[in-house]
């Protein structure tokens, strides 16, 4: 297995979140627009929102079905909550989270083309389903001005490199970088250890969190984190490293408040504005 950095405190040093002014406002940290949601996953716009949030985004608008849009805004009331298509948002927004909770099909992938087209330069996060949509869109894909962040699973990641799963889980490092150079794209493989890797070779390992993690929702919470953090100025590396640090690290403090498994992934997000450096 080839070399990765390990992902920790130190490390994160060099990778600082841009600095919050005290005299400015929530503009000033940015809109996170969350795109995702369906009628039978409401709830994983409402994790990686809240999210969003929670990492410090100044201001958020999620973009959902509408079946269930009333819903996610009285879940969520901090937000502003739309129903319909979310193109005409995403050039005002300083990050756009895309895929969580949302159903596959064609609906889903003429959604990404048009979002890939529309000309945009946003810092976008991708997830879930949306990921078994893009080895159809690499080219455009890799386009992208704004910089794009990949966050699978090994399973998902085997649909980004049409391989095996197995393959992704025998070398999942060696998986990340191929997708990084694929999409020009910081990748993640979520997993035990998670692994991340940039399209100019620099790689990642990240070794916390524990199993608890590994509970539904969990995912959501992660984009949602790397989200936030992109809205307020981080680059995608930075967010992503920072996104996976502060979700491990939620992961390991609720290891010792509540248990080794059995904590919520709506818990995650609610310990993070402790451990960002300026929370």
């Amino acid at each position: 297995m080839n070399e990765a950095r390990a992902l920790d405190a130190e490390l994160l040093r060099a990778f600082p979140l841009p600095r919050l002014s005290e005299e400015g406002d929530k503009e000033d940290r940015g809109r996170a627009l969350v795109i995702g949601g369906s009628a039978e996953v409401p709830g994983a716009a409402i994790l990686a929102g809240t999210a969003a949030l929670r990492a410090g985004a100044g201001k958020l608008q999620i973009v959902t079905d509408e079946r269930v849009a009333a819903a996610i805004g009285v879940a969520v009331p901090e937000a502003r909550v739309i129903a319909g298509s979310p193109l005409q948002h995403v050039k005002e927004a300083q990050s756009v989270t895309f895929g969580c909770g949302m159903d596959h099909g064609q609906a889903l992938d003429r959604l990404l083309a048009a979002l890939l087209g529309c000309g945009a330069d946003v810092p976008l996060v991708l997830d879930a389903a949306v990921l078994g949509c893009l080895p159809e869109v690499d080219g455009e894909t890799r386009a992208w001005r704004g910089g794009v962040t990949l966050l699978p699973h090994a399973r998902e990641m085997a649909r980004l490199l049409e391989c095996e799963a197995e393959e992704v889980e025998i070398d999942p490092l060696a998986a990340a970088l191929r997708a990084a150079i694929r999409y020009n794209a910081i990748a993640l493989v979520k997993g035990r250890y998670s692994f991340i890797a940039a399209p100019d070779g620099r790689a990642f390992r990240f070794e916390g969190g524990g199993i608890g993690l590994a509970t539904s929702g969990s995912g959501d919470v992660l984009a949602g984190l790397v989200g936030g953090l992109a809205a307020r100025g981080a680059d995608a590396l930075t967010a992503t490293l920072w996104g996976v640090w502060l979700h491990g690290e939620a992961g390991r403090i609720l290891t010792e408040r509540v248990g080794r498994v059995g904590f919520l992934a709506r818990e995650i997000a609610e310990l993070v504005p402790g451990l960002l450096p300026d929370g």
